[in-house]
């Protein structure tokens, strides 16, 4: 395999160093690497393959022809200006803020679920949000297999999801970021509030859900909390489904989806927490059982790294996709 030639935007901060961290462990086929972040991040260095690397200043003449791809990890703002200068110059951009997710021609990907939507040819490359990213497995399963009339989401989302500002304010015991204080606290709030009194964060869950599932009637809402957590996005997930179901079945199913695991049986203490989804890519998915308030309810726990398979290397999959089209291509 040849390699290609790649730029990660904002690699400095806490994405864009585990961005660089899942590059490695992949083994993709790096070729020449530019790494970009903010004027006052220039001239750091970052190792990178047994090599160091000089932090640049992102510019606009940063974006060069020779270039295959760019992941962006710097936020909404640099993504709006940046990322089309990058598709005009041919490099397909792989973007981890929200600014095009809702874009009809942008296709937005979690690899395992929807990879058909990698059209032919784009240039721009939606990076789903990090609740919606490690819902998206076991809904898939059950959408293929009882179809869903209805979501109700309940997230647990930890100060990592808000980059070192979070951190800190957790760690230092601190309200410099958020509204209240974090440690020992707990948040009803992720994002800015809108009109209908849903945060930005909760309206993402649930328009990427039904962009992804293919689903643009499905119903859903969402409720998204801020927990003293450092590492690890959990979700408590309420579906109703279409059909009825065996749920030795569907845990078997379940089980049997690449990316996902199932922790499961009736031992105190058997289910999944952030601790062991830390620093892992696995989805996992704990708590399977009926909701007996709906005729075909069921309740999923479902946990997973935020900082990696929440962005990182839900990102490093989609350009491992992009990559296998262009060898075939050969």
């Amino acid at each position: 395999m040849r390699t290609y030639n790649i730029m990660v935007v904002g690699a400095t901060g806490v994405v864009g160093r585990t961005l660089l961290k899942v590059l490695e462990e992949r083994k993709f086929p790096v070729g020449k690497l530019m790494l970009l972040a903010s004027e006052k991040s220039h001239g750091q260095h970052i190792t990178f393959g047994g090599r160091s690397y000089a932090v640049e200043t992102l510019s606009e003449t940063a974006f060069q022809e020779d270039m295959d791809m760019a992941f962006f990890t710097a936020g909404g703002a640099i993504s709006e200006k940046y990322v089309p200068l990058a598709a005009e110059k041919g490099i397909v951009a792989v973007d981890n803020s929200s600014i095009f997710r809702m874009d009809p021609k942008v296709p937005l990907v979690v690899p395992e679920v929807n990879p058909e939507d990698l059209e032919e040819g784009s240039r721009i490359i939606a990076n789903p949000n990090c609740s919606t990213i490690q819902c998206m497995l076991p809904l898939k399963v059950l959408e293929e297999n009882y179809g869903i009339k209805r979501i109700v989401y309940s997230t647990y989302q930890s100060v990592s999801g808000s980059g070192t500002r979070g951190l800190k304010d957790l760690d230092e015991d601190r309200q410099d970021f958020y509204p209240h204080r974090i440690r020992e606290n707990l948040l009803p709030q992720i994002d800015v509030f809108l009109e209908d009194g849903y945060t930005k964060e909760e309206k993402k869950l649930m328009e990427e859900s039904r962009k992804i599932l293919h689903g643009k009637d499905l119903k859903i809402t969402a409720t998204a909390v801020r927990v003293p957590v450092r590492y690890g996005h959990g979700v408590s997930v309420n579906v109703e489904l279409m059909e009825d179901f065996n749920l030795t079945d569907v845990k078997r199913k379940l089980s049997a989806f690449p990316g996902m695991t199932v922790i499961e049986s009736k031992e105190a203490g058997d289910y999944p927490t952030p601790i062991e989804a830390e620093g892992t890519d696995t989805v996992y998915v704990g708590r399977v059982r009926r909701d007996p308030s709906l005729l075909s309810g069921l309740n999923l726990w479902v946990v997973a790294d935020n900082l990696r398979k929440g962005a990182a290397t839900n990102a490093v999959q989609i350009a491992e996709l992009v990559v296998k089209k262009w060898e075939e291509e050969r």
